[in-house]
């Protein structure tokens, strides 16, 4: 399933984070909320559906979130791509040329892989949040080496200032490297031995 409309709201405080999420839910009918806990002790907000309901979902956000909120994005016409990778769709297709976009914060991941997607002609090959990242967001994008360099250039475009932390691009990756970011991108899950 995919939205026309999502937005992502990062907290600093969780009690806050939680209180913005019951007054988002509250001041408009979203179709889907999703909250939690991040690391470094952050708290995460999407929300899902309708264009105007999610806009009207985070003013009322932005009117209890205080200081607490720390990065936020809106994006009214979000790629599908976008949203499968949110909900831990990953391509398993042979990577040519990779592009990585790391950021400050997890809204800014969404702004970069939201751009890139929608400007050229890419796969996202994953898109990760936070947890295990001390907060920071992932982007990669797979394509022939011009178009990623064109989805690394207009993602980053796209991002706040001081939302970019790095930005590179491999034009032929190892195989072994690949098979390892096709398989995760979480240390702990690589170095565990396969099963007998």
């Amino acid at each position: 399933m995919s939205f026309p409309a999502l937005a992502l709201l990062e907290f600093d405080s969780v009690a806050a984070g939680i209180v913005a999420a019951d007054a988002m839910v509250k001041a408009a009918p979203v179709d889907r909320i999703a909250a939690g806990t991040v690391q470094p002790g952050r708290y995460l907000v999407a929300v899902m559906g309708q264009v105007a309901p999610v806009e009207e979902a985070v003013k009322a956000a932005n009117g209890v979130g205080g200081g607490s909120l720390r990065s936020q994005i809106t994006l009214p016409n979000i790629h599908p791509q976008v949203y499968a990778a949110l909900t831990g769709a990953r391509t398993t297709s042979p990577i040519d040329a990779l592009g990585i976009v790391e950021t400050a914060t997890a809204p800014a991941a969404i702004a970069a892989a939201d751009a890139g997607i929608k400007g050229a002609q890419v796969e996202l090959l994953e898109v990760r949040l936070s947890d295990g990242l001390h907060g920071k967001g992932l982007v990669f994008f797979d394509g022939e080496v011009h178009d990623v360099e064109a989805a690394v250039d207009l993602g980053t475009a796209a991002l706040p200032t001081g939302e970019l932390v790095e930005a590179r691009i491999i034009a032929r990756l190892h195989p072994e490297v690949a098979a390892n970011l096709l398989a995760a991108t979480h240390f702990r899950e690589i170095i565990q031995p396969a099963a007998p």
